[in-house]
C-alpha cells in the first residue's frame, strides 16, 4: 500500500497504549499490516537494520506487530505471558529514534502469545535477541519506549559512536 512515515522520538503518540483489535476488524487492519510491511522493508533500505515494526509507530493505534526475519509474521494482539527472572544487558536501538542506541535490561526469555491474520491463537517462545525484539515491539503498543529502560543516565549512545562502546565491552 504505502511507505508510512515512521514517528520520531518526542511525537506524543508514542507514549499511548493502543487498542487492542477485534476479530470484526481483520479486513480493516490488512492496509495496516501491508503499509507496516512496506515501511519496515523501506527502513532496512536506508539503515540496513530492522527486523519487526510495532502499528503505533506508524500512527495506527491498534495492539499490531509485523516482524519479518526469514518470513512475515503478524502478531495481533500479542501479550507476553511468561517471563524468564535470567536478564541480560545490551544496546537497544529503535526505528522512532534510528541515531540513539540505549542500554536495556531484557528478560533472556520470554512466551509471547497472540492472534494471527486469521484469528487463530498462537503462542512463541523466544530466546535471547529475538525475546528482546518482542519485548521492544510489545512495549510499543504500551506507550513505552526503550528510553524509559535505560539502565542509568550513561545508557545513551549515538550509532556513530557505536565504536567506543566495542571499546567498553572489550574492558569489562
Amino acid at each position: 500500500m504505502a511507505i508510512r512515515e515512521i514517528l520520531l522520538l518526542g511525537n506524543p503518540k508514542l507514549f499511548e497504549i493502543c487498542e487492542p483489535i477485534q476479530e470484526t476488524q481483520l479486513e480493516q487492519i490488512k492496509p495496516i499490516i501491508q503499509d507496516l510491511h512496506d515501511t519496515l522493508m523501506d527502513f532496512r533500505q536506508k539503515y540496513n537494520a530492522g527486523r519487526a515494526i510495532a502499528a503505533p509507530q506508524i500512527g495506527a493505534m491498534k495492539r499490531l506487530v509485523y516482524m519479518h526475519i526469514d518470513k512475515p509474521v503478524v502478531l495481533i494482539n500479542p501479550v507476553l505471558d511468561l517471563k524468564s527472572t535470567q536478564m541480560m544487558e545490551l544496546w537497544d536501538d529503535c526505528m522512532s529514534f534510528p541515531e540513539l542506541l540505549v542500554k536495556v535490561h531484557r528478560h533472556q526469555r520470554c512466551r509471547i502469545t497472540y492472534r494471527d491474520e486469521n484469528w487463530e491463537e498462537q503462542r512463541m517462545t523466544l530466546e535471547g535477541d529475538l525475546s528482546e525484539l518482542l519485548q521492544h515491539e510489545v512495549d510499543h503498543l504500551n506507550g513505552v519506549l526503550a528510553v524509559h529502560h535505560a539502565i542509568d543516565g550513561r545508557s545513551f549512545a549515538l550509532r556513530s559512536q557505536r565504536q567506543f562502546l566495542e571499546r567498553e565491552r572489550k574492558t569489562e
